[in-house]
């Protein structure tokens, strides 16, 4: 089964977002797994048990850490949406954060 790790990074200072807490949840919405950030910004590992192939989403609490760090934001939480088709390969997908935008892309 495959593993999932993320990281964050807050756009305009360029440092990790560290204390950002995520969800992880199955295509029913069932939480499958929570963490927040470490101070490098990373989980390493979100999905203990791993993944079988289907869809998952990824849910950022962003209100909290912008409200935790004294940032006016415009979105209050990021919810990424993916699919998992290979369960041998390691899925990484990291989030690129500022207070009136967000990138993501599938990392390796």
């Amino acid at each position: 089964m495959s593993d999932l790790s993320t990281h964050v990074l807050d756009a305009v200072t360029g440092k990790p977002a560290s204390g950002l807490t995520v969800i992880l949840y199955d295509s029913e919405g069932a939480e499958l797994a929570s963490s927040t950030t470490d101070s490098d910004g990373r989980i390493g590992s979100l999905a203990g048990r791993g993944l079988t192939e289907g869809v998952y989403r990824l849910l950022f609490d962003t209100g909290k850490w912008f409200a935790d760090n004294h940032i006016e934001g415009f979105y209050p939480e990021v919810a990424i949406t993916f699919s998992v088709t290979d369960t041998t390969r390691h899925h990484h997908v990291p989030l690129l954060l500022s207070p009136f935008a967000y990138s993501t892309y599938r990392g390796s």
